[in-house]
């Protein structure tokens, strides 16, 4: 089994910014530690923000959220949020996949 989870929330108007350059940091963690297996994509519609982030190795999120950079980004989502993160968590096995590996 993999992990793939999808979160959507809109941030307070006046902590977009913030969100984007936390959110921004665990991507440049990711890109440092170089883990393989994963996908952590980052969307932004004014207000409005969509991470997906896939595990195509095992239907586990420690990669990403034992980062600190995800630690300090996690630590105040709330306070960001308009409204709490609506998340989706599914534990599926990858059939097919373009741009993404399950090696």
């Amino acid at each position: 089994m993999q992990r793939l989870t999808l979160v959507r929330y809109a941030a307070k108007p006046d902590c977009a910014d913030e969100n984007e350059a936390l959110a921004r940091a665990v991507h440049a963690e990711l890109r440092a530690a170089a883990p393989t297996g994963l996908a952590y994509l980052l969307f932004r519609d004014n207000t409005e923000f969509v991470h997906l982030f896939v595990n195509t190795q095992e239907d586990d999120a420690e990669p990403l959220t034992s980062l600190p950079a995800f630690k300090a980004y996690a630590a105040d989502i709330q306070g960001r949020c308009q409204a709490p993160p609506e998340q989706t968590r599914l534990s599926v096995t990858l059939l097919e996949s373009y741009g993404l590996s399950p090696e």
